[in-house]
């Protein structure tokens, strides 16, 4: 096939927050113009609303989507197939050389199953990342997304091993390094400083002793929130660690309203455990870099901490990003209360895992995964 004389184009897909600071640096890197790529941004709207775009988009100089599919919310497969419904005919009218899609929100899989159908390579950033969880949609995602992929780049070694024994070649397989620590590296100067955050978040009258510092705390995961006998379990065994250490807990919709309904929120009043409206990410970087110590079930934050050397407790009982448990500073405390106290003890006391930083998460994983899309889509395009 004739080279032809076009810049190699690359659809890059975004659906859901987790996925926003993962595409800044990678569509910085493809459109660098050394390298003759031309990356165009496609927006499902899987997660949409103007508060989010202008604490992401705008923080991260994410660009302007060239496509926003408009999705909203809905089930799983509702979510799922309104995607694929509205992704095909774009996919049909610009006919780009690759699809790139981060993760493994509905989007990731919704865009793979359109675009290898069709006959155009599929690259998975973040690949082989496996809890062994299949009751987590997460992990379905995952798993599917890697089967139909060309180009698998990963964020640590022991996820090459997940797709080798899952029968993915090897020469698909590329150890890249953490796009997400590309994002707070490159942001880390600008974080907000938590004294502002605290601030202007929280009623000065009300305010605990901050200067013995304070706890991160998010929620998200249908398995702790939805179910209203885990949610109160965790919320007394947090309200009971506000005791010793203020608590911040940025809330995510979707939890607030499950808190609510449960009629929850009355454990927390009085209590030095405050709910906050949903951070910006430069904030909840300042946020996360200042703390004493982290308490969480996402994957993403598990990272962060890992990178900033920052304590962090996982609320869940098995994490994809076994790393940052070997060789960061994480935790699995589970949703056991006897076990959440004493990795928090053990933090409060003695300063909790030191950690070191993983290999590769150096800030320039976009720049490899940018380089080596340029040298497999050309070897095809020859």
């Amino acid at each position: 096939m004739a080279k032809s004389s076009r810049p190699l184009q690359v659809l890059c897909v975004v659906g859901a927050r987790p996925n926003f600071m993962k595409i800044a640096p990678i569509m910085r890197a493809i459109n660098h113009e050394r390298l003759g790529l031309s990356g165009k941004l496609l927006h499902t709207g899987q997660h949409y609303d103007a508060a989010m775009k202008a604490s992401f988009f705008d923080q991260l100089n994410i660009p302007e989507p060239d496509v926003d599919l408009g999705v909203g919310s809905g089930s799983h497969a509702v979510q799922t197939a309104e995607i694929m419904k509205r992704f095909e005919p774009v996919l049909d009218e610009l006919q780009p050389d690759a699809i790139l899609v981060v993760g493994d929100v509905n989007s990731t899989i919704a865009c793979a199953l359109v675009a290898v159908k069709k006959a155009v390579p599929v690259i998975h950033v973040e690949a082989g990342l496996r809890s062994g969880d299949r009751t987590m949609p997460e992990e379905i995602n995952r798993v599917l997304t890697d089967q139909i992929s060309d180009l698998l780049f990963t964020t640590e070694k022991s996820a090459a091993a997940n797709l080798e024994k899952e029968g993915i070649a090897t020469d698909k397989i590329h150890f890249v390094g953490n796009v997400m620590i590309d994002t707070l590296r490159f942001n880390l100067t600008d974080a907000v400083p938590s004294k502002a955050t605290i601030d202007t978040l929280l009623e000065c009258g009300q305010q605990s002793d901050f200067s013995r510092g304070y706890g991160l705390v998010t929620l998200h995961r249908p398995a702790n929130v939805d179910d209203p006998v885990v949610l109160e379990r965790l919320l007394r065994v947090l309200a009971e660690v506000g005791t010793e250490v203020p608590l911040v807990f940025p809330v995510h919709p979707r939890t607030r309203q499950r808190i609510v309904d449960s009629g929850l929120d009355s454990l927390l009043a009085g209590t030095a455990f405050y709910m906050v409206p949903p951070l910006g990410y430069l904030e909840m970087l300042g946020m996360m870099k200042d703390a004493r110590l982290v308490l969480t079930d996402s994957g993403g934050i598990q990272e962060e901490t890992t990178a900033l050397g920052v304590p962090c407790v996982t609320l869940r009982e098995n994490t994809e990003r076994p790393i940052t448990v070997e060789q960061g500073t994480n935790t699995i405390a589970g949703t056991d209360p006897e076990k959440i106290r004493a990795s928090v003890r053990e933090i409060l006391d003695n300063g909790g895992k030191s950690g070191r930083i993983p290999e590769l998460w150096d800030g320039r994983a976009a720049e490899r995964i940018a380089e080596i899309i340029r040298c497999k889509l050309e070897e095809q395009h020859q």
